[in-house]
């Protein structure tokens, strides 16, 4: 008897966690489509701006302040090998690496 009140409590939370996970997922929608007005920092608390200003995120932007219109990552395929090779040259210039032959 005990183990179906547990079944029945856990399905009670289970659906009460259910419903707040669609209910947070529908009004997460609807306040992403409603239009804050933006605060002015320099009226304090007398007023809001009416127009909103997009400003980019500095990563977007070159170093002459212009947004950039190319992809930002670019990859390029390269065999096991020259990978295997480059990490090599990479560890080997690096200041712990100590190049002691071990053959005897």
């Amino acid at each position: 008897m005990l183990h179906l009140l547990y079944i029945l409590a856990f399905t009670i939370l289970a659906c009460i966690a259910v419903a707040n996970l669609i209910r947070n997922l529908v009004m997460f929608s609807f306040d992403r489509e409603r239009n804050y007005p933006v605060r002015s920092s320099a009226m304090g608390n007398q007023g809001y701006l009416s127009a909103k200003k997009s400003v980019p995120h500095p990563e977007l932007l070159d170093s002459a302040g212009n947004i950039i219109k190319e992809p930002l990552l670019v990859m390029r395929s390269i065999n096991v090998e020259d990978a295997r090779q480059q990490l090599d040259a990479i560890y080997e210039a690096s200041p712990g690496h100590k190049s002691e032959n071990h053959e005897k």
